[in-house]
């Protein structure tokens, strides 16, 4: 097979499929065959933001996750563990739940949370040794069995077992934080070039706290990338949904903050230009949202084009 054709580039990742391809890695387009022969199912489908109806514009789309339950339940006819790969909103699990509870055909299914953390550009070696590898459940023999593939790589120590909704919540909330250190930086960044500070020396300083460290500090055009975003309004959403203005306004002013820089960046280059664009040409150095990726999705440079 030609690997140097798969759809997603990232570092390392075509060596890995050359691998393992044939030996322990295969590909099927007999999608019930394949479910009815396994003991566990992963489901690793896209959990965009919604675009209409109830929740539109924060909520998670969770059609696929239904879509992939109901194939699954369809298709079992002994018992399996499912584990959620997707990022999700909390309680997602009672969905799938009664979606393959709900099938009558007698198979059991126990439903654990593994939320993905591998950082695009670094993935590969983002999962050969990863900070930590969370696993959320009920059952103890399937959060076992779970625990036990990991374990043939990852140290014992590195695998965090948690119940479901800890697991579900600790992925958005991780996001969550890392999205606040850029959006905290890049207000800086304003200050400081209001005030003749140098933003890199700031960044620099408080980096060199063990309090804080040195991570997600680089001032920016803001944070792009299909996670980030989306798992902030998602935790806005959840949190309105409880009620939790405070809560949900104090998460939402990071987006806030992100989307301002984005403009303002903009606004700076069409300011240089003596405002005007009209007739010029610009060359955009990079389209992605980040380096050693070629994922353009929410990408600042697309807002910056656009504006």
């Amino acid at each position: 097979a030609d690997l140097s054709r798969l759809p997603v580039y990232e570092p390392g990742l075509a060596e890995v499929v050359g691998e393992a391809r044939g030996r322990n890695l295969f590909f099927s387009t007999d999608v019930d065959g394949a479910i009815a022969g396994a003991d566990m199912v992963f489901i690793s489908v896209n959990t965009p933001t919604k675009t209409y109806g109830k929740g539109k514009g924060m909520a998670a789309d969770l059609k696929y996750i239904e879509l992939c339950a109901r194939q699954i339940a369809a298709a079992s006819t002994s018992d399996k563990i499912i584990v959620e790969k997707s990022t999700l909103p909390v309680r997602t699990a009672e969905a799938l739940k009664s979606i393959l509870h709900n099938t009558g055909n007698g198979v059991n299914f126990h439903i654990l949370s593994n939320p993905e953390f591998l950082a695009e550009g670094t993935a590969i070696a983002d999962l050969h040794s990863p900070d930590r590898v969370l696993i959320g459940g009920e059952n103890d023999g399937a959060v076992r069995a779970l625990v036990d593939i990991y374990a043939s790589w990852v140290p014992r120590e590195r695998i965090l077992t948690t119940n479901l909704w800890s697991s579900e919540l600790s992925k958005l909330t991780a996001n969550a934080f890392l999205a606040q250190r850029v959006s905290s930086i890049n207000a800086i960044s304003e200050l400081c070039e209001r005030t003749g500070a140098n933003v890199e020396e700031v960044a620099r300083a408080i980096g060199t706290d063990s309090r804080i460290g040195p991570r997600f500090l680089k001032a920016s055009v803001g944070f792009g990338g299909s996670c980030f975003q989306k798992d902030i309004l998602n935790l806005v959403y959840i949190a309105r949904s409880y009620g939790l203005e405070e809560v949900a306004h104090y998460w939402e002013q990071v987006i806030t903050m992100n989307d301002h820089q984005k403009q303002r960046f903009a606004d700076n280059i069409v300011q240089t230009m003596y405002n005007t664009v009209s007739g010029k040409k610009i060359a955009f150095l990079g389209w992605a949202f980040k380096k050693d990726t070629n994922d353009t999705r929410e990408s600042a440079a697309i807002h910056v084009a656009d504006a």
